[in-house]
Formats: C-alpha cells, sequence, structure tokens
C-alpha cells in the first residue's frame, strides 16, 4: 500500500463496539410501544447506517423493512430520548484500538474520524471513551448534505487537510466505507470484525483486511 499522509477512521464498528448500547435502547423503545424486543443478536445484524435506518429496521423486523409512518414518527423521538443517555454506558472501544491509535498519531499523519452517527451522540461517545482528541477532524452523519458510502464527507476531510485522495486511506468496517472511499479515490482498509449485516467484508474487496488495528503498524511501515 502507499503510505497516506490522512487516515480517516469509522466509528461504530471499527473503533468502538456501540451494540451492546444501541441494543438495550431498541429493545426500550420496543417495550414503551408494547412491541418485541430485537436483542443484541439482531440489532447487531441492523446496525451501520445511521440512527433512523435502526429504528426503521427495529419497527419491521426486517433489514430493508418500511414501517408505518404514524409508528416511526412515534418510535423515533423515543429512541433519541433514550439513547441520548445511554450512548457510551456499555460500549467499548475494541482490543488493540488504543494502541493502533498511539501509532498512528507517532507518525507524521493527519487523523480523522468519518461517522454516519449524529453529532450528539457522536461526541459524547469520543469523548467518554477517551479518544476524542485523537482526531484533528470529525465528520458526522449530520455534518454535510451527504453521508456515506457518498463521498462527500471522505473528499471533505481531503481538501480540509490538503490531501490529495489518492494520499488518502479510509478505515472502516462496512461496505459504506469501502463503497465511499473507492467513489473518493481513497486506499480502504478494512477489520474484519464490525458491523456489515452478516456479510463478510472481504467480499467488499477492500484493499486489506486486519484483525486488529494493532497490525496497522506491520501494513503502514512496510508500504
Amino acid at each position: 500500500m502507499k503510505i497516506p499522509q490522512l487516515i480517516l477512521i469509522d466509528l461504530d464498528g471499527t473503533l468502538v463496539d456501540s451494540v451492546p448500547d444501541l441494543a438495550f435502547c431498541v429493545d426500550a423503545m420496543q417495550q414503551r410501544l408494547g412491541l418485541s424486543e430485537r436483542g443484541e443478536a439482531q440489532v447487531r445484524h441492523w446496525v451501520g447506517n445511521g440512527v433512523p435506518k435502526l429504528v426503521e429496521r427495529a419497527l419491521s423486523g426486517e433489514l430493508n423493512g418500511t414501517p408505518d409512518a404514524d409508528l416511526y414518527a412515534k418510535a423515533y423521538p423515543i429512541f433519541l430520548e433514550l439513547y441520548a443517555d445511554n450512548v457510551s454506558q456499555r460500549s467499548v472501544l475494541y482490543p488493540g484500538v488504543k494502541e493502533g491509535l498511539a501509532w498512528l498519531k507517532q507518525q507524521d499523519l493527519a487523523l480523522g474520524c468519518i461517522t454516519n452517527k449524529a453529532t450528539q451522540f457522536t461526541l459524547p461517545l469520543l469523548k467518554n471513551l477517551g479518544i476524542h482528541d485523537d482526531f484533528s477532524l470529525i465528520i458526522c452523519g449530520d455534518t454535510l448534505p451527504k453521508k456515506k458510502p457518498d463521498p462527500m464527507p471522505l473528499l471533505h476531510a481531503a481538501e480540509h487537510f490538503k490531501v490529495a485522495p489518492e494520499n488518502a486511506l479510509m478505515l472502516g468496517d462496512s461496505i459504506s466505507d469501502v463503497k465511499a472511499a473507492r467513489a473518493a479515490g481513497f486506499q480502504v482498509i478494512c477489520v474484519s470484525y464490525g458491523y456489515n449485516h452478516g456479510d463478510d467484508i472481504r467480499s467488499a474487496a477492500p484493499d486489506v483486511v486486519v484483525d486488529s488495528f494493532t497490525e496497522l503498524e506491520g501494513i503502514l511501515s512496510a508500504s
């Protein structure tokens, strides 16, 4: 791989396992609505495209389902209320993330976090888990008019840091990250453990797949 001048890192499923909190909120929302709980295993299959889509999936019980509009209008504010109080109660950094970020910070490159999660949830989560200050730029799902898999957030970051796309790298866990990276002209590394709706991320053909952030030093140092 070409040594990057800029690395942009996804949040949920890449840096942080946020499913325990999301699942708690989904089930609490369902309870309030008198509906069946979905459980953590099911929620783990649904996350990765932002809170609105997660609520749609929870209500419909399907990955591509569309719930009743009135039910959604009632459910969405309930979820937002619950998640605001539970954004980092159960979420944890994946093993190797702290070590990997520490090594990346020692390198002469820019670091940004690019997520589809809303700002109101992203910033507290990063701060509470102690990694907010590792990033010089944080772009959330509501920062720009478009979000991943659109390349806009990646290109915005590249312009911000004055780095050409071919000298930038996206580090994520899902097909949305791969699509955004390819469209932006970035290299892309994916973690094997994240959220990709149950599909092996290798099927999306990222440049490299790693099992831990601790592998980044070997891959990027050998570039």
